[in-house]
């Protein structure tokens, strides 16, 4: 975990993916404290709730093999907040997208946010953790200068499609299919969505806006409209044709 002459960075290879944390503020001895048990957070999350690991807490709930009872406090929380959005969505975010109990979609943005809000608690007002491409914002990059994050265009490697400037505490979630392919299920239908080939969704906090992200893309052609109910989100989409569409506020934050 180096300190640098602009505060903190660091790296952790955990669920699957990268979580890179920049913190900008002074690394007081708060601060690492703070970064330190964000990263066995992190793996804490991932033993309880990998749906690749036949032992983890979410494994054995989906088989039977144990009750919500036996789970430790962060499964009813997380399927609380699954169960909010599956509402928000009209059912097109779902745990159980493939028949199976499997709440993933929610879980890497709750716990990039709950990694951010631990290093705010110790005093860092200035930070950006990214959870595999979702990145919980808070403060600025530095004085007077705000965070400036690319989204990558899924259809030319290499390229950015656009730039998000957050002037305050903003969450940026992407849904796509550059990495993993068509792998997001319409939950009504079982079927892949193929309708995008990447849908980014702004707001202020990363869980929702994750699930949101998600069950948007999920809805396919409906997900314009739907996100323009949204107050306090926007969104970018990029079809496999290469046309753009953004809702209407998203302007205020992308080039």
């Amino acid at each position: 975990m180096p300190d640098t002459a602009h505060g903190l960075r660091h790296v952790e290879h955990v669920m699957g993916t990268a979580f890179s944390f920049d913190i900008r503020d002074e690394p007081t001895p708060a601060v690492h404290r703070a970064l330190a048990e964000a990263v066995r957070q992190l793996h804490r999350v991932d033993a309880v709730f990998s749906t690749y690991r036949p032992d983890s807490h979410i494994s054995r709930l989906g088989r039977g093999d144990i009750r919500l009872a036996d789970c430790p406090p962060e499964v009813r929380e997380v399927l609380s907040l699954c169960a909010r959005a599956t509402r928000d969505s009209d059912g097109y975010f779902s745990i159980t997208p493939a028949g199976t109990l499997d709440p993933c979609g929610l879980v890497k943005g709750w716990a990039t946010e709950a990694a951010s809000q631990l290093l705010h608690a110790a005093g860092a007002r200035h930070t950006c953790v990214n959870g595999g491409g979702d990145l919980q914002i808070r403060g600025q990059a530095a004085p007077a200068t705000p965070w400036r994050i690319g989204i990558a265009h899924p259809l030319r490697p290499g390229e950015i499609a656009t730039v998000i400037t957050a002037h305050h505490d903003l969450a940026v979630a992407t849904s796509g299919t550059a990495e993993r392919g068509a792998h997001i299920l319409d939950p009504h239908h079982g079927t892949p969505v193929t309708t995008f080939a990447s849908l980014t969704v702004i707001g202020p906090r990363l869980t929702l806006t994750d699930t949101y992200a998600t069950a948007a893309f999920a809805r396919g052609e409906g997900a314009r409209d739907w996100l323009e109910t949204l107050p306090g989100y926007e969104a970018l989409a990029i079809l496999p044709d290469g046309q753009q569409w953004r809702t209407s506020g998203f302007n205020r934050h992308g080039s």
